[in-house]
């Protein structure tokens, strides 16, 4: 039951439903709660729970002209009439809606202890409607809502993890571990069978056009980095085979270091200074 109850709470998932002990949770206010947006009129209308959170196979629920939920000691854990406005009609996305919201009302409690309170209590409102329904086949019924795109993108979402392929699906090179990641992240996509080939094909060709354009940014940086060094080293020959690096080394130094600048007359200072740019003719020689 918990798997399915997974699917029914898909929205709300992300919230916290570990961490606190279960003998915190008021199981009585939680199912109080639930009971403000799923038990509507429920004294007199045995198959509420199945019409409002179970499945619309049970036929929509009368107009409620009153509300059977105590709003006594209670009333701070049942979801307002306000707030009932804005309620999904669907049964399974109703559920979810208000497990997510109690959930934030009752402190500690998870969506475990939604599952373990509410799920017997819609499937004996099931019978009730002449309905021999359990929660795996409510699940089933919601699952027809899912479309090729939702799939999409839970299974992509999943794929992308860090743990899983990553963003650029580096850790999914291979088509043994694209598979593997695939099909786990498969396992929790429920109502995706009938989608999971089409998607495994697009996240394929998706895999490969980046791993190739990923290739390809390589070799480019790597082209690029070649051609600076050979133009470089052409630069550097070119300065080497008529003198003009190190003539413009004896300048400077000329300039920088010698007290007459090497003028006319001071041949010993420039003498000094073609000395001292001698490695360039070393480094030359080296090139040639």
């Amino acid at each position: 039951m918990k798997k399915n109850t997974l699917f029914l709470f898909g929205a709300i998932m992300l919230m916290p439903a570990t961490g606190v002990a279960a003998s915190s949770c008021s199981r009585a206010n939680l199912t109080r709660c639930l009971d403000s947006v799923c038990a509507i009129n429920v004294s007199s209308n045995p198959a509420a729970r199945c019409q409002y959170c179970g499945t619309a196979s049970a036929g929509e629920p009368p107009v409620a002209g009153m509300r059977s939920v105590s709003i006594g000691a209670s009333a701070k854990y049942n979801i307002s009439e306000k707030d009932l406005k804005n309620a999904p009609k669907d049964p399974s996305e109703r559920y979810s809606w208000a497990a997510e919201r109690c959930l934030k009302k009752v402190a500690g409690c998870t969506t475990d202890d939604v599952a373990d309170v509410y799920d017997a209590l819609i499937e004996q409102s099931c019978k009730a409607a002449g309905i021999a329904a359990e929660m795996k086949s409510l699940a089933a019924d919601a699952a027809v809502a899912r479309t090729a795109s939702s799939c999409s993108v839970d299974i992509n979402a999943c794929l992308m993890m860090d743990n899983r392929c990553g963003a650029d699906f580096s850790n999914c090179k291979s088509d043994a571990d694209f598979n593997k990641h695939f099909a786990s992240c498969g396992v929790d996509a429920t109502g995706c069978d009938e989608f999971m080939s089409d998607i495994r094909d697009d996240l394929i060709a998706a895999r490969d056009s980046m791993i190739k354009n990923a290739d390809a940014a390589v070799e480019r940086i790597v082209a690029a980095y070649k051609n600076a060094r050979e133009n470089l080293l052409a630069g550097v020959k070119a300065q080497c085979a008529d003198g003009a690096a190190r003539d413009a080394c004896v300048e400077t130094v000329c300039a920088t270091n010698m007290v007459n600048k090497c003028a006319v007359g001071f041949e010993s200072e420039r003498a000094l200074a073609t000395q001292m740019c001698k490695f360039y003719d070393v480094a030359c020689d080296t090139l040639r």
